[in-house]
């Protein structure tokens, strides 16, 4: 991960918390697919090509709005220059307000495609010479990094560069959490907090990215 401002990781995390929570409403609402973890519908389409069509099906969908969702995501990025990451935190607040009132309207399944896109899209907020440099919504890596920053700190690295990562891992596991106590209670009516939520992140993102205007001397 490169150098981000404290504000920066706080917006990543935050974003990060509402991919988890994001992810744990489609998990349970799909049946074990992902809207936001391609590695694991992945596999669930190769093992759905090699046994039920059906299920192949699902995942190929899923993971082609969530590229779509990165390749939208990308295109709005890259012409709001420096105020990306707000203009992406607002695209993918209007992707899950759509699926939340797709899902309203009793098309579950196109909310859950909707809500892929908005995942991939989200996963393109941080970065850097046409790379992600803050992967949002998966955390393998994240994991690697905190072992390695770990293993780092007790060979005269860094003593807190591990921090970071174990953020971003710990508000995915929370807004998990969250999304799986709320999934019962109001089932993909929940999506219209995860797009409420987004809209929030992206103001932050907005103040966070503001030019500071400096007072004149005297």
């Amino acid at each position: 991960m490169l150098r981000y401002r404290k504000r920066d990781m706080a917006l990543a995390i935050g974003s990060s918390t509402l991919a988890g929570y994001v992810d744990a409403i489609g998990f349970l609402s799909l049946g074990g697919f992902f809207v936001s973890f391609m590695s694991g519908n992945s596999t669930r389409l190769a093992v759905g090509i090699a046994g039920v069509a059906a299920e192949a099906l699902i995942a190929g969908r899923l993971i082609g709005c969530f590229l779509v969702g990165v390749i939208l995501g990308s295109l709005i990025g890259r012409a709001a220059k420096a105020k990306r990451p707000p203009a992406v935190l607002a695209l993918v607040a209007v992707m899950l307000a759509s699926a939340a009132a797709s899902a309203g309207a009793g098309a579950a399944d196109i909310a859950m495609l909707l809500v892929a896109a908005a995942m991939g899209a989200e996963n393109t907020t941080f970065e850097r010479d046409g790379e992600v440099a803050i992967g949002l919504t998966y955390m393998t890596g994240a994991l690697v990094k905190l072992g390695q920053r770990i293993a780092g700190a007790l060979t005269g690295g860094p003593k807190f560069a591990w921090l970071p990562y174990l953020g971003l891992w710990l508000g995915l596991v929370t807004g998990a959490v969250t999304g799986a106590l709320a999934w019962p209670v109001i089932g993909l009516a929940g999506l219209w907090l995860a797009a409420l939520a987004a809209l929030a992140l992206s103001i932050a993102a907005w103040i966070i990215t503001r030019p500071r205007v400096s007072m004149p001397a005297g």
